[in-house]
């Protein structure tokens, strides 16, 4: 591999291994900060409304306003895969219940391609097929491999358990359930307790400026 070219063009100093740590650092801080520019600005949408679990809020958080955004989309994969390394969690695949976790678990994949790793990304029908192949999880196969489950962001956890288990019923272990956005409504504490993995997010409501 050739040397990389400086600013100015002449060759650039081969960076060390703290510099190249404290790049990684900055740039994972800087996408962290700029996503979360992005989530006020476009996906908090304020007023009465009825969540998928009934319940009623006085906020709606539209995160497919993001995951499918030109910009944001990017962001999402490198700030998701960036918690998932802090955390100390390692993974072969991330997906998780269509059609909310679709665009995450794809910006995952692609972050990770960026950064040389190779991740596959899946998808988690709500029921198995009853034609074709009768797959419920469709994409590479997540037999034998290390999963981690991925939604934009949960209420009750509901769909989220799904995903688990269905990747359980395919042969995944899965090793942890991350979301974009915890609106701290007791998703964590009843998948932690019913799927027994780890429950991460990397924006809580109160970041948001929610209540």
């Amino acid at each position: 591999m050739g040397a990389r070219l400086g600013i100015r063009g002449g060759p650039a100093t081969k960076l060390g291994p703290m510099t190249a740590t404290r790049d990684f650092a900055a740039d994972a801080a800087s996408a962290r900060a700029r996503l979360l520019e992005l989530i006020k600005e476009l996906a908090v949408v304020r007023g009465k409304v009825i969540l998928s679990s009934g319940a009623e809020a006085d906020y709606y958080i539209d995160l497919r306003r993001i995951t499918l955004h030109h910009e944001a989309s990017k962001l999402v994969g490198q700030v998701m895969l960036s918690l998932m390394d802090d955390a100390g969690i390692d993974f072969d695949c991330a997906g998780g219940l269509t059609m909310g976790a679709d665009p995450v678990g794809t910006a995952v994949m692609h972050a990770a391609v960026d950064a040389g790793r190779p991740v596959d990304a899946f998808v988690v029908r709500k029921e198995q097929k009853s034609y074709g192949m009768g797959r419920q999880v469709e994409g590479p196969s997540v037999e034998g491999r290390r999963v981690l489950v991925l939604e934009d962001t949960s209420t009750t956890g509901g769909s989220a358990l799904t995903a688990v288990e269905g990747v359980r019923k395919a042969g995944g272990n899965v090793v942890a359930v991350a979301v974009i956005v915890d609106r701290d409504t007791g998703a964590k504490e009843k998948i932690e307790a019913e799927a027994g993995v780890p429950y991460l997010f990397a924006f809580g409501k109160d970041e948001l400026g929610l209540s």
